[in-house]
């Protein structure tokens, strides 16, 4: 078990990268080594130290003089003066892509929390539309990435090198459908349905006209059916093929969090009591899933909370189930699942810093 580690972040501007900075500067592991912030910066500032973190997020000031780190020009001398042990990569898809060969390169441990190494299969990976994709260099960091949803691979994560933290949506239907398919009880014949709906955070900080208030207010729309990039970890994870599933994701006028509502039907009728224990015995040890046996999920339960939470309802004649689950896209969804990464990869408490 390693004591404590030196970190990096790497795109600190977004609101994934906020919520990461803020779990890392709090993390009892941590307090006395606050996490090295490099990015892009201009000369002026770079003159001057660089930019102060209370100028880029004034919220996170604390007493203990956190406003005044600095967001220094990224360089990986940077990152060897400082002697960073682990990086996290709060980047585009693109960017993670040229950098974390890299990074391995240099002996650093990379938590991803782009899209860039998510995905086993060429098929999967095509909706990125990656340069370097099927190339020898590409295929050897990818045979390294391990899928950072601790839930399903935590003996994996556990001495990784490099982490690929999932997808928002792809958690929220993963988690809960997971157990269900594992344990063979879902007749996959008739298919799956997730309908999950998200606040506006999730599309990113930088501006859009469907993100623009003006479009997003007083309004649900569906976006990228049948072509959104988290379905093929859906795939990949869950371990069923497309015809399996419909996954159709909405814009919820809301800044964050995230509800999935499931349709399943089963092979054989089950009961509650019967389902409630397969989602026990799988989550067993799981301290970030919340199971509901008596209420269903909603988004203001596990909004600016680091929890996933899970319930469902059966139908009377134990069929079919409809399957809530909610979680903050920001966090579980993105920040507090990398520092829960973090966590796992180096031995430490799962919860540590986020309960």
């Amino acid at each position: 078990m390693t004591e404590t580690v030196q970190t990096a972040v790497v795109g600190v501007t977004g609101y994934s990268g906020a919520e990461l900075v803020r779990l890392l500067l709090h993390h009892p592991r941590l307090r006395n080594k606050p996490p090295v912030f490099a990015g892009r910066v201009d000369a002026g500032e770079a003159a001057r130290g660089g930019t102060p973190l209370g100028e880029i997020h004034p919220e996170l000031i604390d007493s203990r003089g956190s406003g005044k780190l600095r967001l220094q020009p990224f360089s990986w001398d940077l990152l060897a003066d400082l002697d960073v042990q682990v990086l996290f990569l709060a980047t585009p898809h693109e960017q993670s892509r040229a950098w974390v060969p890299e990074a391995l390169s240099h002996g650093l441990r990379v938590i991803d929390l782009s899209g860039a190494w998510r995905l086993n299969e060429a098929t999967n990976r095509a909706v990125y539309n990656f340069e370097d994709e099927g190339s020898v260099h590409a295929l050897n960091v990818q045979s390294q990435a391990v899928y950072g949803l601790p839930e399903l691979h935590r003996e994996k994560i556990l001495g990784a090198h490099m982490v690929a933290n999932p997808g928002c949506y792809a958690t929220s239907v993963i988690l809960p459908v997971k157990p269900l398919v594992a344990a063979g009880l879902i007749d996959l014949q008739h298919g799956i349905i997730a309908d999950s709906k998200s606040g506006v955070s999730g599309a990113g900080k930088a501006p859009t006209a469907k993100t623009h208030f003006m479009y997003a207010a007083d309004n649900l729309s569906a976006y990228g059916v049948f072509s959104h990039r988290h379905a093929g970890e859906l795939l990949e994870q869950i371990d069923i093929d497309a015809q399996s599933i419909i996954f159709t994701p909405h814009l919820l006028p809301i800044p964050r969090g995230i509800l999935s509502t499931i349709y399943v039907r089963f092979k054989e009728p089950q009961t509650r009591a019967g389902l409630a224990h397969v989602y026990h015995s799988f989550f067993t040890g799981s301290p970030m899933v919340r199971l509901y046996d008596n209420v269903l999920p909603q988004i203001q339960y596990s909004v600016r909370t680091n929890y996933a939470d899970i319930g469902f309802q059966l139908s009377p004649d134990g069929r079919r189930a409809v399957i809530v689950s909610c979680l903050d896209n920001l966090l579980k969804g993105a920040s507090s699942q990398a520092v829960q990464n973090l966590n796992v990869m180096l031995g430490w408490d799962e919860a540590e810093g986020l309960e």
